[in-house]
């Protein structure tokens, strides 16, 4: 229970600190509106998508990936942002479960990222998309695990080189070939064999073709299982790992 409770307690704080920056958070919707916007009609011409409708069902998931990857692994700025400013320092004095320092700020960005979510998908409906309620909101549970292990991978990227310039140049190297063998910009589907056979094992890519199956209405197949699945176990080490390593350079 105690763990329960600090970790809804960091949670709020950094709610908080979002919510007093509106500006921040709306700065973040830039780019993957702008990518719904201008991208969509190059992925109808590409994959000769009957509809726009159609390629929203693809690309919708595509960008709730791309914001999962990068938004999530990003995340290691703003930690070492509060390590530099003392705050993790303040809080590691009392007696808040050291855990909770890490679970609750995870949490906040399982919330931000489904609030992206929402205002993307508010945006594609406008513009052609349709998807079930309950397809949509398997889809944030998908995202949610996604989230889990790209901030996770983030965070401890950011205590193993608490160096902002590398880390930037770091987190590029990492994310931008993830983002590419997920598929979040062109379906793997049009990739060559072997590039396919190594997105294999990229959970990101499970997790992206779990969720264009949901957008598309087939949410019993396989996939979306077989998405959840793997998504869930390997966010699930990553998060205990990434506790490990947190408690143990904060102590």
């Amino acid at each position: 229970m105690k763990l329960v409770r600090d970790t809804w307690l960091i949670f709020q704080y950094e709610v908080a600190l979002q919510v007093r920056n509106p500006v921040n958070v709306a700065i973040t919707l830039i780019q993957p509106i702008t990518y719904l916007l201008l991208f969509t009609p190059f992925l109808k011409s590409v994959m000769h998508a009957s509809s726009y409708s159609n390629a929203f069902q693809i690309y919708v998931p595509s960008l709730f990936a791309a914001m999962g990857v990068f938004s999530g692994m990003f995340a290691g700025f703003a930690l070492l942002g509060a390590i530099r400013q003392g705050v993790v320092t303040r809080h590691r004095v009392t007696p808040i479960s050291r855990v909770s320092l890490l679970l609750g700020r995870v949490l906040m960005y399982i919330l931000l990222l489904g609030f992206q979510g929402v205002i993307v998908t508010a945006g594609a409906i406008a513009l052609g998309l349709r998807v079930q309620p309950g397809n949509f909101l398997f889809a944030l549970v998908l995202l949610s695990l996604m989230v889990t292990l790209s901030v996770s991978v983030g965070y401890d990227l950011a205590l193993l080189v608490p160096n902002e310039s590398t880390l930037g140049t770091l987190l590029n190297s990492v994310s931008q070939p993830i983002s590419l063998l997920a598929g979040v910009l062109i379906p793997l589907s049009v990739a060559p064999l072997w590039v396919r056979r190594v997105a294999d094992w990229n959970p990101f890519a499970w997790g992206t073709n779990g969720m264009r199956a949901i957008f598309q209405g087939h949410i019993g197949s396989d996939v979306v299982w077989q998405a959840t699945l793997v998504m869930g176990l390997v966010a699930l080490v990553t998060l205990v790992l990434s506790s490990r390593l947190f408690s143990r350079e904060i102590a």
